[in-house]
């Protein structure tokens, strides 16, 4: 059995999936580009603070879920310039105080509404 996770301290889902979807007592988020969840505008911000608003964003779908960051056991970080790899890289790393999860970053050609970076979070309980 599933279920969709959803609250408004996040942006809302660009399309036809949920914000993250819980099954035996596993977390599945889905990939959050830096949108502003008041707005739903694309942050126009440095790579820093561009991964701080999506490590936020992704914390507040962990709390209505349950969850917190050290239930996360792996990311994925999608990056449209790996020169970023480093600032953003810096900030993700403060949201790990010990035990970080498994990781995979990666370099694309293009993200949704021209995003700069995109995460995507597994946590478990």
């Amino acid at each position: 059995m599933k279920k969709a996770i959803h609250t408004d301290k996040a942006p809302k889902a660009i399309g036809p999936y949920s914000q993250a979807i819980e099954t035996r007592n596993m977390l599945f988020v889905s990939g959050q580009i830096p949108i502003i969840p008041q707005t739903g505008e694309l942050s126009q911000g440095s790579i820093s603070e561009q991964t701080k608003l999506v490590m936020d964003n992704i914390g507040e779908i962990l709390k209505e879920a349950g969850y917190n960051y050290n239930n996360i056991v792996k990311t994925t970080c999608l990056l449209a310039d790996i020169k970023d790899f480093q600032e953003m890289n810096n900030v993700y790393g403060g949201y790990f105080s010990e035990n970080p999860p498994a990781r995979s970053a990666f370099a694309v050609k293009d993200l949704p509404k021209g995003a700069q970076l995109e995460i995507e979070v597994i946590a478990s309980k």
